[in-house]
Protein backbone atom coordinates (compact mmCIF):
# COMPACT_ATOMS: atom_id res chain seq x y z
CA UNK A 1 0.00 0.00 0.00
CA UNK A 2 1.39 3.38 -1.03
CA UNK A 3 1.40 6.04 1.66
CA UNK A 4 1.32 9.77 0.89
CA UNK A 5 1.91 12.49 3.49
CA UNK A 6 -0.34 15.57 3.50
CA UNK A 7 0.46 18.08 0.76
CA UNK A 8 1.67 20.68 3.25
CA UNK A 9 4.45 18.27 4.28
CA UNK A 10 5.99 18.73 0.84
CA UNK A 11 5.99 22.50 1.17
CA UNK A 12 7.28 22.53 4.74
CA UNK A 13 9.87 19.86 4.01
CA UNK A 14 11.15 21.71 0.95
CA UNK A 15 11.54 24.98 2.85
CA UNK A 16 13.12 23.32 5.90
CA UNK A 17 15.51 21.44 3.64
CA UNK A 18 16.71 23.91 1.02
CA UNK A 19 16.41 27.06 3.14
CA UNK A 20 19.08 26.10 5.70
CA UNK A 21 21.30 24.27 3.19
CA UNK A 22 21.39 27.19 0.76
CA UNK A 23 21.94 29.60 3.64
CA UNK A 24 24.94 27.71 5.01
CA UNK A 25 26.36 27.40 1.48
CA UNK A 26 26.18 31.12 0.89
CA UNK A 27 27.30 31.83 4.45
CA UNK A 28 30.46 29.88 3.67
CA UNK A 29 31.17 32.31 0.83
CA UNK A 30 30.28 35.23 3.09
CA UNK A 31 32.52 34.25 6.01
CA UNK A 32 35.52 33.55 3.78
CA UNK A 33 34.99 36.84 1.97
CA UNK A 34 34.80 38.76 5.24
CA UNK A 35 37.93 36.97 6.46
CA UNK A 36 39.82 38.34 3.45
CA UNK A 37 38.32 41.82 3.69
CA UNK A 38 36.07 41.55 0.63
CA UNK A 39 32.92 43.67 0.80
CA UNK A 40 29.52 41.97 0.56
CA UNK A 41 26.77 43.98 -1.11
CA UNK A 42 23.92 41.48 -0.74
CA UNK A 43 23.16 38.16 0.90
CA UNK A 44 19.95 36.57 -0.35
CA UNK A 45 18.07 33.39 0.45
CA UNK A 46 16.14 32.78 -2.74
CA UNK A 47 16.14 34.53 -6.10
CA UNK A 48 13.97 37.19 -7.67
CA UNK A 49 11.95 39.88 -5.95
CA UNK A 50 12.89 40.77 -2.40
CA UNK A 51 10.17 39.89 0.09
CA UNK A 52 11.86 41.16 3.24
CA UNK A 53 15.27 42.39 4.25
CA UNK A 54 17.49 44.85 6.06
CA UNK A 55 20.85 46.53 5.57
CA UNK A 56 23.49 46.07 8.26
CA UNK A 57 26.06 48.62 9.39
CA UNK A 58 28.62 47.28 6.91
CA UNK A 59 26.28 48.00 4.01
CA UNK A 60 25.30 44.39 3.31
CA UNK A 61 21.67 43.92 2.27
CA UNK A 62 20.29 40.74 3.89
CA UNK A 63 17.12 39.61 2.17
CA UNK A 64 14.59 36.87 1.64
CA UNK A 65 13.57 36.57 -2.02
CA UNK A 66 10.55 35.13 -3.80
CA UNK A 67 11.96 32.01 -5.50
CA UNK A 68 13.25 29.52 -2.90
CA UNK A 69 15.38 27.61 -5.40
CA UNK A 70 18.77 28.83 -4.27
CA UNK A 71 20.45 31.98 -3.06
CA UNK A 72 23.49 34.15 -3.57
CA UNK A 73 26.16 36.24 -1.91
CA UNK A 74 26.98 39.26 -4.07
CA UNK A 75 30.42 40.70 -3.42
CA UNK A 76 31.67 44.20 -4.07
CA UNK A 77 32.51 44.57 -7.75
CA UNK A 78 30.19 41.80 -8.97
CA UNK A 79 28.04 42.77 -11.94
CA UNK A 80 25.38 40.24 -10.85
CA UNK A 81 24.66 37.65 -8.14
CA UNK A 82 26.51 34.91 -10.10
CA UNK A 83 29.82 36.85 -9.77
CA UNK A 84 30.18 36.91 -13.55
CA UNK A 85 33.04 39.35 -14.13
CA UNK A 86 32.71 42.45 -16.28
CA UNK A 87 36.26 43.05 -17.49
CA UNK A 88 35.57 46.61 -18.64
CA UNK A 89 33.92 47.58 -15.35
CA UNK A 90 36.72 45.96 -13.34
CA UNK A 91 39.41 47.77 -15.31
CA UNK A 92 37.56 51.10 -15.05
CA UNK A 93 37.06 50.87 -11.28
CA UNK A 94 38.83 53.82 -9.58
CA UNK A 95 41.80 52.91 -7.41
CA UNK A 96 40.09 54.15 -4.24
CA UNK A 97 37.16 51.76 -4.83
CA UNK A 98 39.24 48.66 -5.48
CA UNK A 99 39.84 48.05 -1.81
CA UNK A 100 37.46 45.29 -0.78
CA UNK A 101 36.53 44.42 -4.39
CA UNK A 102 36.22 40.70 -4.99
CA UNK A 103 37.77 40.82 -8.47
CA UNK A 104 40.80 42.75 -7.20
CA UNK A 105 41.53 40.26 -4.45
CA UNK A 106 44.49 37.90 -4.84
CA UNK A 107 43.78 34.83 -6.97
CA UNK A 108 44.17 32.38 -4.08
CA UNK A 109 41.77 34.43 -1.97
CA UNK A 110 39.13 34.43 -4.72
CA UNK A 111 39.53 30.67 -5.12
CA UNK A 112 39.08 30.05 -1.38
CA UNK A 113 36.05 32.34 -1.23
CA UNK A 114 34.39 30.47 -4.11
CA UNK A 115 35.32 27.04 -2.73
CA UNK A 116 34.02 27.90 0.75
CA UNK A 117 30.37 27.40 -0.24
CA UNK A 118 30.62 23.78 -1.41
CA UNK A 119 33.09 23.01 1.38
CA UNK A 120 30.55 24.24 3.93
CA UNK A 121 27.91 21.92 2.45
CA UNK A 122 30.41 19.06 2.66
CA UNK A 123 31.14 19.90 6.30
CA UNK A 124 27.41 19.83 7.05
CA UNK A 125 27.04 16.39 5.46
CA UNK A 126 30.09 15.01 7.27
CA UNK A 127 28.86 16.45 10.58
CA UNK A 128 25.43 14.83 10.20
CA UNK A 129 26.87 11.43 9.29
CA UNK A 130 29.42 11.69 12.12
CA UNK A 131 26.63 12.49 14.58
CA UNK A 132 24.74 9.40 13.41
CA UNK A 133 27.83 7.20 13.88
CA UNK A 134 28.44 8.61 17.36
CA UNK A 135 24.80 8.09 18.32
CA UNK A 136 24.14 4.70 16.73
CA UNK A 137 27.65 3.31 16.29
CA UNK A 138 29.39 1.90 13.24
CA UNK A 139 28.14 -1.36 11.68
CA UNK A 140 30.57 -4.27 12.01
CA UNK A 141 30.21 -7.96 11.34
CA UNK A 142 29.54 -10.11 14.38
CA UNK A 143 32.39 -12.31 13.13
CA UNK A 144 34.83 -10.05 11.23
CA UNK A 145 36.69 -13.07 9.84
CA UNK A 146 33.50 -14.12 8.03
CA UNK A 147 32.61 -10.69 6.65
CA UNK A 148 32.94 -11.65 2.97
CA UNK A 149 31.96 -15.30 3.34
CA UNK A 150 28.64 -16.45 1.84
CA UNK A 151 26.41 -17.67 4.68
CA UNK A 152 23.26 -18.25 2.65
CA UNK A 153 21.51 -17.33 -0.59
CA UNK A 154 18.38 -15.31 -1.24
CA UNK A 155 15.60 -16.79 -3.34
CA UNK A 156 16.46 -16.50 -7.04
CA UNK A 157 20.09 -15.65 -6.30
CA UNK A 158 22.17 -15.07 -9.45
CA UNK A 159 25.28 -16.02 -7.45
CA UNK A 160 23.85 -19.42 -6.54
CA UNK A 161 22.70 -19.98 -10.12
CA UNK A 162 26.24 -19.21 -11.34
CA UNK A 163 27.71 -21.92 -9.12
CA UNK A 164 28.74 -20.16 -5.92
CA UNK A 165 28.33 -22.16 -2.71
CA UNK A 166 27.74 -21.48 0.97
CA UNK A 167 31.16 -21.01 2.58
CA UNK A 168 32.74 -19.35 -0.48
CA UNK A 169 34.86 -16.33 0.44
CA UNK A 170 34.44 -13.49 -2.09
CA UNK A 171 37.88 -11.92 -2.55
CA UNK A 172 37.54 -9.87 -5.76
CA UNK A 173 35.02 -8.55 -8.27
CA UNK A 174 36.36 -7.93 -11.77
CA UNK A 175 39.87 -7.96 -10.35
CA UNK A 176 39.15 -5.35 -7.66
CA UNK A 177 39.85 -6.86 -4.22
CA UNK A 178 37.13 -6.89 -1.55
CA UNK A 179 37.89 -7.18 2.15
CA UNK A 180 34.46 -6.77 3.71
CA UNK A 181 30.83 -7.28 2.77
CA UNK A 182 30.26 -3.56 2.28
CA UNK A 183 32.84 -3.60 -0.53
CA UNK A 184 30.75 -6.25 -2.27
CA UNK A 185 27.57 -4.20 -1.88
CA UNK A 186 29.21 -1.03 -3.25
CA UNK A 187 30.54 -2.81 -6.34
CA UNK A 188 27.21 -4.46 -7.08
CA UNK A 189 24.49 -2.00 -6.06
CA UNK A 190 25.00 0.51 -8.89
CA UNK A 191 25.57 -2.06 -11.66
CA UNK A 192 22.40 -4.08 -12.26
CA UNK A 193 22.68 -6.26 -15.35
CA UNK A 194 26.46 -5.95 -15.60
CA UNK A 195 28.54 -9.01 -16.48
CA UNK A 196 31.33 -9.51 -13.95
CA UNK A 197 33.78 -12.16 -12.83
CA UNK A 198 33.81 -12.89 -9.10
CA UNK A 199 36.87 -14.48 -7.54
CA UNK A 200 36.13 -16.77 -4.59
CA UNK A 201 38.19 -18.94 -2.30
CA UNK A 202 36.80 -22.43 -1.71
CA UNK A 203 38.64 -25.02 0.37
CA UNK A 204 42.00 -23.34 -0.26
CA UNK A 205 41.44 -23.03 -3.99
CA UNK A 206 40.79 -19.78 -5.86
CA UNK A 207 38.00 -19.95 -8.43
CA UNK A 208 36.56 -17.54 -10.99
CA UNK A 209 32.78 -17.32 -11.23
CA UNK A 210 31.40 -15.35 -14.20
CA UNK A 211 27.87 -14.04 -13.73
CA UNK A 212 25.52 -11.18 -14.55
CA UNK A 213 24.55 -9.03 -11.59
CA UNK A 214 20.85 -9.33 -10.88
CA UNK A 215 18.55 -6.37 -11.45
CA UNK A 216 15.88 -5.61 -8.87
CA UNK A 217 13.36 -2.78 -8.78
CA UNK A 218 12.76 -1.83 -5.17
CA UNK A 219 9.74 0.22 -4.11
CA UNK A 220 9.52 2.12 -0.84
CA UNK A 221 6.38 2.80 1.17
CA UNK A 222 5.71 5.95 -0.87
CA UNK A 223 5.85 4.16 -4.22
CA UNK A 224 9.29 5.50 -5.24
CA UNK A 225 11.13 2.97 -7.37
CA UNK A 226 14.86 2.42 -7.73
CA UNK A 227 16.73 -0.13 -9.84
CA UNK A 228 19.61 -1.75 -7.98
CA UNK A 229 22.04 -4.59 -8.48
CA UNK A 230 21.87 -7.74 -6.35
CA UNK A 231 23.94 -10.93 -6.08
CA UNK A 232 21.49 -12.57 -3.70
CA UNK A 233 24.03 -13.53 -1.02
CA UNK A 234 23.98 -13.03 2.75
CA UNK A 235 26.97 -12.71 5.05
CA UNK A 236 27.21 -12.88 8.84
CA UNK A 237 24.92 -10.55 10.84
CA UNK A 238 26.09 -7.11 11.92
CA UNK A 239 26.20 -5.28 15.22
CA UNK A 240 26.80 -1.62 16.04
CA UNK A 241 30.05 -0.73 17.76
CA UNK A 242 30.43 2.57 19.68
CA UNK A 243 32.92 5.06 18.20
CA UNK A 244 34.53 8.26 19.43
CA UNK A 245 34.49 11.72 17.93
CA UNK A 246 37.57 11.46 15.72
CA UNK A 247 36.65 8.05 14.34
CA UNK A 248 33.08 9.19 13.68
CA UNK A 249 34.38 12.16 11.67
CA UNK A 250 36.55 9.80 9.61
CA UNK A 251 33.56 7.55 9.03
CA UNK A 252 31.52 10.62 8.03
CA UNK A 253 34.10 11.51 5.37
CA UNK A 254 34.16 7.90 4.14
CA UNK A 255 30.36 7.87 3.88
CA UNK A 256 30.48 11.05 1.80
CA UNK A 257 33.23 9.65 -0.43
CA UNK A 258 31.20 6.47 -1.04
CA UNK A 259 28.10 8.50 -1.90
CA UNK A 260 30.04 10.74 -4.30
CA UNK A 261 31.36 7.66 -6.10
CA UNK A 262 27.78 6.46 -6.46
CA UNK A 263 26.74 9.87 -7.82
CA UNK A 264 29.53 9.83 -10.40
CA UNK A 265 28.65 6.27 -11.39
CA UNK A 266 24.95 7.13 -11.71
CA UNK A 267 25.61 10.20 -13.85
CA UNK A 268 27.93 8.20 -16.08
CA UNK A 269 25.28 5.50 -16.50
CA UNK A 270 22.65 8.09 -17.46
CA UNK A 271 25.02 9.61 -20.02
CA UNK A 272 25.78 6.20 -21.54
CA UNK A 273 22.14 5.10 -21.49
CA UNK A 274 22.55 2.37 -18.85
CA UNK A 275 20.07 4.22 -16.65
CA UNK A 276 16.95 6.14 -17.60
CA UNK A 277 16.93 9.93 -17.47
CA UNK A 278 13.72 9.48 -15.49
CA UNK A 279 15.95 8.91 -12.47
CA UNK A 280 17.08 12.54 -12.61
CA UNK A 281 15.25 14.82 -10.23
CA UNK A 282 14.78 18.55 -9.74
CA UNK A 283 13.03 20.87 -7.29
CA UNK A 284 9.64 19.13 -7.50
CA UNK A 285 11.13 15.71 -6.79
CA UNK A 286 13.24 17.15 -3.96
CA UNK A 287 10.08 18.65 -2.46
CA UNK A 288 8.33 15.29 -2.78
CA UNK A 289 11.15 13.36 -1.13
CA UNK A 290 11.67 15.97 1.58
CA UNK A 291 7.99 15.82 2.52
CA UNK A 292 8.09 12.02 2.61
CA UNK A 293 11.21 11.95 4.77
CA UNK A 294 9.75 14.60 7.07
CA UNK A 295 6.72 12.37 7.58
CA UNK A 296 9.06 9.58 8.75
CA UNK A 297 10.46 11.71 11.55
CA UNK A 298 13.41 14.01 12.30
CA UNK A 299 16.14 11.35 11.97
CA UNK A 300 15.07 10.35 8.46
CA UNK A 301 14.69 14.02 7.45
CA UNK A 302 18.12 15.03 8.79
CA UNK A 303 19.69 12.05 7.02
CA UNK A 304 18.07 13.17 3.76
CA UNK A 305 19.35 16.71 4.42
CA UNK A 306 22.90 15.30 4.62
CA UNK A 307 22.45 13.64 1.23
CA UNK A 308 21.11 16.83 -0.39
CA UNK A 309 23.86 18.93 1.21
CA UNK A 310 26.44 16.58 -0.31
CA UNK A 311 24.64 16.83 -3.66
CA UNK A 312 24.79 20.63 -3.48
CA UNK A 313 28.53 20.48 -2.82
CA UNK A 314 29.08 18.03 -5.68
CA UNK A 315 26.94 19.89 -8.23
CA UNK A 316 28.44 23.28 -7.37
CA UNK A 317 31.95 21.94 -7.89
CA UNK A 318 31.22 20.76 -11.44
CA UNK A 319 33.32 22.83 -13.90
CA UNK A 320 30.31 24.56 -15.43
CA UNK A 321 30.64 28.34 -15.85
CA UNK A 322 28.31 30.27 -13.51
CA UNK A 323 28.66 27.50 -10.89
CA UNK A 324 31.39 27.60 -8.24
CA UNK A 325 33.30 24.90 -10.11
CA UNK A 326 33.25 27.03 -13.25
CA UNK A 327 34.80 29.97 -11.41
CA UNK A 328 37.45 27.67 -9.95
CA UNK A 329 38.23 26.34 -13.44
CA UNK A 330 38.82 29.91 -14.66
CA UNK A 331 41.05 30.60 -11.65
CA UNK A 332 43.04 27.44 -12.40
CA UNK A 333 43.49 28.63 -15.99
CA UNK A 334 44.52 32.04 -14.70
CA UNK A 335 47.11 30.45 -12.40
CA UNK A 336 48.60 28.46 -15.31
CA UNK A 337 48.50 31.31 -17.84
CA UNK A 338 49.60 33.96 -15.32
CA UNK A 339 46.77 36.13 -16.56
CA UNK A 340 42.97 35.91 -16.63
CA UNK A 341 41.08 34.32 -19.50
CA UNK A 342 40.14 37.01 -22.00
CA UNK A 343 36.87 38.91 -21.43
CA UNK A 344 35.32 37.58 -24.65
CA UNK A 345 36.13 34.00 -23.71
CA UNK A 346 34.74 34.44 -20.21
CA UNK A 347 31.57 36.04 -21.51
CA UNK A 348 30.91 33.25 -23.99
CA UNK A 349 31.67 30.56 -21.40
CA UNK A 350 29.42 32.08 -18.77
CA UNK A 351 26.58 32.55 -21.23
CA UNK A 352 26.93 28.92 -22.31
CA UNK A 353 27.05 27.82 -18.67
CA UNK A 354 23.88 29.71 -17.79
CA UNK A 355 22.16 28.24 -20.85
CA UNK A 356 23.18 24.71 -19.80
CA UNK A 357 21.93 25.24 -16.25
CA UNK A 358 18.60 26.70 -17.39
CA UNK A 359 18.12 23.89 -19.92
CA UNK A 360 18.88 21.28 -17.26
CA UNK A 361 16.51 22.94 -14.78
CA UNK A 362 13.76 22.96 -17.41
CA UNK A 363 14.40 19.32 -18.28
CA UNK A 364 14.39 18.02 -14.69
CA UNK A 365 11.30 20.09 -13.86
CA UNK A 366 9.38 18.61 -16.80
CA UNK A 367 10.73 15.19 -15.83
CA UNK A 368 9.49 15.73 -12.26
CA UNK A 369 6.05 16.78 -13.45
CA UNK A 370 5.71 13.76 -15.73
CA UNK A 371 6.64 11.46 -12.84
CA UNK A 372 3.71 12.66 -10.73
CA UNK A 373 0.83 10.18 -10.29
CA UNK A 374 -1.57 12.47 -12.16
CA UNK A 375 0.29 11.59 -15.37
CA UNK A 376 -0.03 7.87 -14.70
CA UNK A 377 3.66 7.07 -14.21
Amino acid sequence: MIESPPFWFYLVGFVLLLGPLVTVHEFGHYLMGRLFGVGVEAFSVGFGKELAGFTDRRGTRWKLSALPLGGYCQFKGDMNPASIPNADAIAAMPADERDGSFHHAALWKRALIVAAGPITNLVVAVAIFAAFFMTIGKPVQVDPAETNVVQRFAAGSVAEAAGMQVGDRIVAIDGAPVTEFRDITERVLMHPGKAVVIAVEREGERLRVPLTIGSAVETDRFGNESRVGRLGVWSSPIRYEPVGLLESIGLGFKECADLVRMMVTGIGQIVTGERSVKELGGPIKIAKFSGEQLSLGPIAFVGFAALISLNLAFINLLPIPALDGGHLAFYAAEAVRRKPVGPRGQELAFRAGVAVILALMLFVTVNDLLSLPVFGR
